[in-house]
Formats: structure tokens, C-alpha cells, sequence
């Protein structure tokens, strides 16, 4: 009786093993297999990630700190055209293994996770200076003769339309952006992150920035990556110290004027 039960036993075991769920295989397996590291960028971050349509070739930021990932990890590097609205669907259906920088906020945590952060960004109004004698701050700006423009997907959609309830929100799909719509002066004002903000300043000598008391929304930034795949995750994570510790990020923001 005793031999019966115990085949029994084993046999309950197995069957419990085959109905198990088989655990998918890491993003590190796959990528040291493969030979190739696939980062999902949008291109149009300066200066982050700007594409050059010429040449479909990337350069920015994001760029130079991915491909010393992929130099670490003795592999390739493949950047993937994304854009704002599909950047986590990227990662979560598996076409990239990592994004490039993305800013951490609660609806993307639903769904994806994050490497730690490696730098921080906060918020500031924009305008043309043909109109920047028409504000005076963040209040300023929330009137219903002010147009506000913002692109689909991005974190900066969200925030004008909590920000700015009482103003008009103008939104462009990419590659259209926000800024573009209040050069060409089909807006009034943009929102962006002081990283891209200082570029545009430079590159724009009409546009120019609202003075507020205080920026808003700091937030850290990070590399979104698949939420389930911790192996993934923990060697993104100890790869970004061990480069903070050897002072390789303070390099790349020096570099790119950050």
C-alpha cells in the first residue's frame, strides 16, 4: 500500500509540474543569445534621442548610454522606432528589451516596470516672445483665451490638462510636438522639461521661457523595462550603479549639456 501511494504521490507531483506555467525566459538570456540588445526610442527628445531622417541614424543621451549597455554586454545595439503613445506597449509585447529615457509615472507602472533612475527632469512653461508680456506664471496661463499644445502620449499631456483646466489643450500626434505648434503660432504655449527646454532656447531665438516662482512636477527618469522579468531588471539596476559609481552618467550629461 505503502509503494501505491507513494507512485501516487509522484504522479500528483508531475502533474502539478506540467501544469504549472513555464516561466518565460529572461530579456538577458535572449539578448546574450541573440547578440543583440533592442532599445525602443522615439527620436525626438532633444537631447536625448534625435533622429537623423537622412541618414535613420540616432544620436543623444539616450543613445551613448545604451550603447555602453550593450558594450557591457558584449552585444549589438538595435534602436527601434517608437513613439509616445505605443512607448510601453513596445516593451510589454516584447519588440524592444529596454526604452530609452522615459519619465516614471504611476499609469506606466500599471503596466511596465523601471530601471532605477539615472537623472531627473522637472517642468517649465514655454511661449514665443511675441507673447511672453502675456504671462506672468504658472496662473497665468490657465485662461480660456490660452491655448496650450502638447503631444499625444507623452507624461506633458497629462499635466496641462490637470494644469491648465480653464485653457485650451491643443494636441498633436507625432511626429508633430507641442513646441512646434506655438512657433508656428497655432498656440500660445508648450510645457517641456528643462533638458529640452535649454535646447530649444538654443536653437529657437524667438522662443522663450515663462518665469514662475517654481518648476513643477520634478521627476525622476529611467529606462522602462518588461515588469515580470526581474533577472532583466536587477542586472539593468546593478549595471546603472556600477556606471554611476565609475562617474560614466555625470560624463554623458556634461557632454550633451545637462
Amino acid at each position: 500500500m505503502k509503494l501505491i501511494k507513494n507512485i501516487g504521490l509522484a504522479v500528483g507531483f508531475a502533474a502539478t509540474m506540467l501544469a504549472a506555467p513555464v516561466m518565460a525566459q529572461s530579456a538577458l538570456k535572449d539578448i546574450l543569445s541573440g547578440g543583440v540588445l533592442k532599445v525602443g526610442t522615439t527620436g525626438d527628445w532633444n537631447p536625448m534621442s534625435v533622429r537623423d531622417p537622412a541618414t535613420n541614424s540616432y544620436v543623444g543621451y539616450d543613445i551613448d548610454i545604451m550603447t555602453q549597455l550593450a558594450a557591457d554586454l558584449g552585444v549589438e545595439l538595435e534602436m527601434v522606432p517608437t513613439d509616445w503613445k505605443t512607448l510601453v506597449n513596445g516593451v510589454v509585447a516584447g519588440n524592444y528589451h529596454a526604452t530609452g529615457s522615459a519619465s516614471i509615472s504611476p499609469a506606466r507602472l500599471k503596466a511596465a516596470g523601471y530601471s532605477h533612475s539615472y537623472i531627473a527632469v522637472e517642468m517649465f512653461p514655454f511661449t514665443t516672445d511675441d507673447k511672453l508680456a502675456k504671462f506672468d506664471g504658472w496662473d497665468s496661463i490657465n485662461k480660456p483665451d490660452v491655448k496650450v499644445a502638447t503631444t499625444l502620449g507623452t507624461s506633458f499631456e497629462k499635466m496641462v490638462k490637470e494644469w491648465f483646466p480653464e485653457a485650451e489643450i491643443v494636441v498633436v500626434e507625432a511626429p508633430a510636438r507641442g513646441f512646434q505648434e506655438v512657433l508656428s503660432g497655432r498656440a500660445d504655449v508648450f510645457v517641456t522639461s528643462n533638458i529640452e527646454g535649454s535646447t530649444l532656447l538654443q536653437k529657437f531665438q524667438n522662443v522663450k521661457q515663462i518665469e514662475v516662482s517654481t518648476p513643477r512636477a520634478p521627476t525622476p527618469i529611467a529606462m522602462l523595462l518588461p515588469q515580470t522579468d526581474q533577472v532583466w531588471i536587477n542586472y539593468v539596476n546593478s549595471w546603472i550603479e556600477l556606471k554611476k559609481a565609475e562617474g560614466f552618467f555625470e560624463e554623458v550629461a556634461l557632454k550633451w549639456g545637462l
